[in-house]
């Protein structure tokens, strides 16, 4: 079965507030423009997810809220804690729970755990900057099976190219 996966890192969050934990920061302005951009692109060309997992930090929270505005669908989002500043391990882990017939996942993070993801999945070494959107594709038979197959990187969106 062909999957997409996109592997997005939260839009831009602000270091502004004292007194917050790296885990607790918001996003900043530019950031919350940047995520609704990102989802009409995925949107416009064909990915929309039908499946969410992502950290349960407060500036992932906030990214994937302001793509689910702009898709106005019932796409089902787990927020985990094991996802938090993770990387390929904790990713694989996670796939385990998803069921087989979801075919578009979207999963979103934090770096450098999640330019780590990409290379492993497609051996292709990027910079993620707030908000970039990597998209995989693959015909892995099943979500745990992820990491062992290989995945080819078909497009990367930028917030910064979308403005």
């Amino acid at each position: 079965m062909e999957r997409q996966l996109i592997v997005m890192r939260h839009a831009k969050s602000s270091w502004a507030a004292e007194g917050l934990t790296d885990h607790q920061r918001t996003l900043n302005e530019r950031g919350r423009r940047a995520a609704p951009r990102v989802a009409i692109e995925l949107r416009e060309l064909g990915w929309q997810p039908q499946h969410i997992l992502s950290s349960d930090s407060q500036r992932t929270r906030e990214t994937v809220a302001l793509l689910l505005k702009v898709w106005e669908t019932g796409v089902q989002a787990d927020f985990l804690d094991s996802l938090y500043l993770a990387g390929p391990d904790a990713l694989s882990s996670a796939l385990v729970d998803i069921s087989e017939e979801v075919e578009s996942l979207l999963v979103v993070g934090h770096n450098p755990g999640w330019e780590d993801v990409v290379h492993k999945l497609s051996g292709v070494d990027m910079t993620m900057k707030t908000g970039t959107a990597a998209m995989l594709k693959s015909t892995c038979d099943s979500w745990s099976d992820a990491f062992k197959t290989e995945w080819s990187l078909e497009n990367v969106i930028h917030p910064r190219e979308l403005e």
